[in-house]
């Protein structure tokens, strides 16, 4: 899978001088789905591919810029920008500073070094997964827009739990009815970014079925929010260690480590969380559902 994408970033690194990289044909290099690619480099990378792509950009475009070689229009449109103006906001964007500006001052600029991926033994550790599949359910809860946070507490998210009250968790747990069975946690990414601060849909509530909250119903949930969510396979992971770190370091690593090495890929879906909450660094145990599907052509792809 790791060749696959590095063959991958190859076809982007040959196609930046284009307006659009065609992203499709990478995946297609990578034997995988667009979204999966997308979602992969994101998690692997730290941050969205088409963030990656405009820094790559804008990486070769400044030292043209400074190398002042060519007119600053002729390197707008070698990169694929069909005005200065255009160019000019894409080139401010990355390094802070206009191309007219950084030419006259010789300014210093924001390099952003191409990627490769390999892979590196960190430890012997084992993950235990199984695979299930389900019918289609509703989460039945309450939601919140919060940032993502890689290491340590989710202060929004902490927030949005301690903001619901004991009625609302009353209801939750009457109308918890299948697996995960229980109060339990929701992240519905709304782009295809992983990066440090971007935002998501995070959910508290529990998973049951559509005939227990009719869609003709949704105004008598006590002011719950539903989210319905299709028929699919899921691998769930069961986890235990301090919270919340063995929890962030779980999510790192179906990433990073299980999906490059499983026959499957993400698909779209909110990713649920089963645990209970406990004081900072205390074990606990936990499950994470992560939504996928099988695919042909080896390991990850």
């Amino acid at each position: 899978m790791l060749e696959g994408l590095n063959k991958a970033l190859d076809h982007v690194e040959r196609h930046l001088a284009e307006h659009d990289v065609d992203v499709a044909e990478a995946a297609r290099i990578a034997a995988t789905s667009e979204y999966h690619f997308r979602r992969l480099f994101s998690a692997l990378a730290g941050m969205p591919l088409s963030v990656y792509v405009r820094r790559r950009r804008m990486t070769l475009a400044g030292a043209e810029v400074l190398s002042g070689e060519r007119t600053l229009l002729d390197v707008a449109v070698s990169y694929g920008y069909g005005s200065g103006e255009a160019f000019a906001r894409a080139f401010r964007s990355v390094h802070g500073i206009g191309p007219g500006e950084a030419r006259r001052t010789g300014a210093a600029l924001v390099s952003q070094p191409r990627m490769s991926f390999r892979v590196v033994v960190e430890g012997s550790s084992s993950m235990q997964y199984r695979i299930v599949e389900k019918e289609a359910f509703r989460i039945a809860g309450r939601k919140a827009r919060i940032p993502l946070v890689h290491e340590g507490v989710n202060e929004a998210g902490a927030a949005h739990v301690e903001s619901l009250g004991m009625e609302a968790i009353v209801r939750m747990k009457e109308l918890s009815d299948r697996e995960p069975a229980g109060v339990l946690s929701a992240v519905q990414h709304l782009t295809e970014s992983r990066e440090e601060g971007a935002e998501v849909d995070y959910w508290i509530g529990v998973a049951t079925g559509p005939e227990a909250v009719p869609t003709e119903d949704l105004d008598g949930l006590d002011g719950l929010d539903v989210l319905d969510v299709p028929a699919g396979t899921w691998a769930v992971f069961d986890n235990h260690g301090p919270y919340p770190l063995a929890l962030q370091e779980l999510w790192r690593d179906v990433f990073t480590q299980w999906f490059p090495s499983n026959p499957y890929a993400s698909r779209p879906g909110p990713e649920l969380l089963k645990t209970q909450p406990v004081a900072i660094g205390t074990e606990t145990d936990s499950q994470l559902w992560i939504p996928v599907e099988r695919v042909s052509g080896g390991a990850g792809a």
